[in-house]
């Protein structure tokens, strides 16, 4: 008779005691060419994250010419006095490296990221793009036509076309921030490499230029390949330059995008608000994010689970542009899609949210759900040198000192429900919202009138 084998159990393993956590604190420092440098050691994080921040804003741009910052920050990377654009290419991917940019409201911004051993090599690539950016008339066309092909897929976006239609609503006609930030159609085809190379030349040094390198850097002389390559880059200082203030006409009305025969309708309701610099801003990320920042906020229990209007919808704060002074802004919204026949039925049912919010406050059980998902989760969506590059850059952009980030988790922690409901309900006051909504007019702009949520028209879809 065979003996049957007895099996042993070992003792379940026990969670430890949590680590205390902070975002991490940057050193911050200066080259001789007047470049600030800031810098962030995280060990184990073997591939670098560099961020290059330039003061080269969306209104700095000519008039006629929006989109000029965007095509620029495209053409560092296709060529420089040293190398062709294939060329380049071939050795950022020699280095393993990526390098990528873009241009916002608040200046242009360059995102390295390399393996640290090949570090110093992947800086002097981005320092010859800074330094002397080839702005081959060829390669400008080239990305010229390039982005006039991405336009027509953007306004076929719903949710695209319906961010460009409250930006034009918010915003006064000639504010840049009423406009598409990588231009229109009639402005990108204007653009050529002189106009191109002039931006360049008037707002591109490194005076006035950040640079944030965070990784393991152990080991390295992150001093000498400074200066050996970004160190190299010259340029004359910069008079400082006027900052037009935020403005924006949040009266409560509705604008339809019409799009006949849409079987759902693109949901985009905002206004203007408070950026990082307003002590309400803790408070406003942690209400805004029971409303609508996850699967159980208040909005998607409403119209996802109980209703099945849509697949979820979001609210949210994004910064415009921020300010000490107080003439930044961010954007507050809610965003979302529903079917077309359930459109007023479900701005009905969002409005009643709204209401509800402002007449009985959020729970305590909410407040505490929203701080564990926004605080407890923190040093995951940190663990990246990427990550934590891009906020430490945020920063800089936004004027914010360098502990700003470890500061709003401990305020988000010690925000109390009521102040968290103050400001959610301040925020998205339902007589003051602006609505968006790209769909079917012949099906929605009826029942959407019955709401009195604001005078509604009707525009055309390009």
């Amino acid at each position: 008779m065979t003996e049957l084998a007895t099996m042993e159990f070992h003792a379940q393993p026990q969670a430890g005691e949590p680590k205390p956590w902070a975002f991490p604190a940057p050193e911050r420092g200066s080259l001789d060419n007047g470049l600030t440098v800031l810098r962030c050691h995280r060990p184990g994080q073997q591939v670098v994250a560099v961020e290059v921040l330039l003061d080269a804003p969306l209104d700095a741009e000519p008039a006629g010419l929006d989109g000029v910052a965007t095509i620029m920050a495209r053409a560092f990377s296709e060529g420089t006095d040293k190398h062709s654009a294939e060329d380049f290419a071939a050795e950022l991917e020699r280095c393993g490296a990526t390098l990528d940019a873009h241009a916002d409201h608040p200046g242009v911004r360059l995102s390295l990221e390399v393996p640290a051993s090949r570090l110093g090599k992947a800086l002097g690539l981005l320092a010859d793009a800074l330094r002397a950016p080839a702005f081959a008339d060829g390669e400008v066309e080239r990305l010229v036509r390039n982005r006039l092909d991405e336009i027509p897929h953007e306004l076929a976006n719903p949710s695209r076309r319906a961010a460009k239609e409250l930006s034009k609503e918010l915003f006064p006609a000639d504010a840049r921030m009423s406009r598409p930030r990588q231009g229109t159609e009639e402005t990108v085809e204007a653009i050529d490499s002189a106009a191109v190379r002039a931006f360049y030349e008037r707002h591109v040094r490194p005076a006035t230029a950040t640079a944030v390198v965070v990784g393991d850097l152990t080991g390295v002389d992150l001093d000498a390949l400074l200066g050996d390559t970004l160190g190299a880059w010259n340029g004359s200082a910069a008079e400082p330059r006027p900052v037009p203030p935020v403005t924006a006409d949040d009266r409560g009305r509705v604008v339809i995008v019409d799009r006949p025969g849409a079987v759902q309708t693109q949901l985009l309701i905002g206004r203007t608000g408070a950026d990082r610099h307003d002590r309400v801003w803790p408070a406003q990320v942690l209400g805004t994010y029971c409303l609508g920042g996850t699967l159980t906020s208040r909005l998607d229990r409403v119209l996802r689970e109980e209703k099945g209007y849509t697949y979820g919808v979001r609210a949210f704060g994004q910064v415009l542009r921020s300010a000490p002074d107080g003439t930044g802004a961010a954007m507050l919204a809610i965003s979302g899609s529903v079917d077309t026949p359930n459109t007023g039925p479900a701005l009905e049912d969002l409005w009643t949210v709204l209401r509800k919010l402002a007449a009985e406050g959020l729970t305590d059980a909410e407040r505490d759900v929203a701080v564990q998902n926004l605080v407890g989760v923190a040093p995951l969506k940190y663990e990246t040198a990427a990550a934590v590059a891009s906020t430490l850059a945020d920063q800089v952009e936004q004027h914010l000192p360098d502990d700003f980030q470890a500061m709003l988790y401990r305020q988000l922690a010690a925000t109390g429900t009521v102040e968290a409901t103050a400001a959610v309900v301040n925020a998205f006051p339902v007589d003051r919202l602006v609505t968006v909504l790209v769909g079917d007019a012949a099906q929605i702009k009826e029942p959407v009138e019955a709401l009195g949520i604001g005078e509604v028209t009707v525009v055309a879809a390009e």
